[in-house]
């Protein structure tokens, strides 16, 4: 509750900053609004979780201040196992409602490296007991995020090498055009259920190789054309 003054509000604490991300080559940075994921949108990564290849796009989300940009984040409490999931991010300056598929790509600002940290233990009894993935997906710094590169900047990032590597290991190398849902057709989908706002995320999926993390262990991840992100698992 705050309280409303003739010249200004007055909230009963200080609100928080903003979480932002950093735009390449550039001083500025990006608001983020809200955060949407789309679950197995590589048909190899459906494969190995068990889904079919052309379901509707599965969605779920994650807290804005989920995304961060650190060169340590704390491995998580509450898993015994933590998963890396390296993905395509889409970065939104402009949104809507039942936005038209050939309409799409005009909303979309730029483009991003993200890794969707997954607590699957968590996940995996999630999908047993037929309940919310809330615990499994939206916990603290859960989305790390490169710079967003402007779209103009990027080349083809719907057919561009996606890898990451763990301890200098490959665990995750595919094509971005493996996806099952095109980005225009993922930000059409979306905008179905959700008025979509400038600031928001979308994290387009993963393709297979995902795996568990250690306490210690040094993630790598990049997709050609859009950039690269790296940071180290506290022990």
């Amino acid at each position: 509750m705050s309280k409303r003054r003739t010249e200004s509000i007055e909230y009963v604490f200080a609100p928080g900053a903003t979480p932002a991300v950093a735009v390449a080559g550039t001083e500025a940075i990006f608001p983020v609004n809200r955060v949407y994921c789309v679950g197995s949108n590589y048909r190899e990564h459906a494969r190995e979780m068990g889904s079919s290849l052309r379901e509707p796009p599965c969605f779920f989300s994650k807290p804005a201040d989920a995304v961060c940009a650190l060169e340590t984040i704390p491995y998580p409490p509450m898993t015994h196992n933590l998963h890396h999931e390296a993905e395509l991010v889409i970065a939104l300056s402009s949104g809507g409602a039942d936005i038209p598929v050939g309409q799409a790509l005009e909303r979309v600002f730029g483009y991003a490296v993200g890794v969707d940290l997954t607590r699957r233990d968590l996940q995996a009894e999630s999908k047993k007991q037929g309940r919310p993935w809330t615990t499994a997906k939206a916990f603290d710094h859960s989305a790390p995020l490169s710079a967003i590169r402007r779209v103009a900047e990027c080349g083809d990032p719907e057919n561009a090498s996606i890898r990451l590597e763990v301890n200098g290991e490959v665990r995750q190398e595919a094509s971005t055009g493996d996806m099952t849902w095109s980005v225009g057709e993922i930000i059409a989908e979306l905008s179905r259920y959700f008025e979509l706002k400038a600031g928001d995320l979308i994290f387009t999926g993963t393709p297979s190789g995902v795996g568990p993390l250690l306490p210690g262990d040094r993630v790598e991840c990049s997709i050609d054309a859009v950039g690269s992100l790296s940071f180290t698992l506290e022990e």
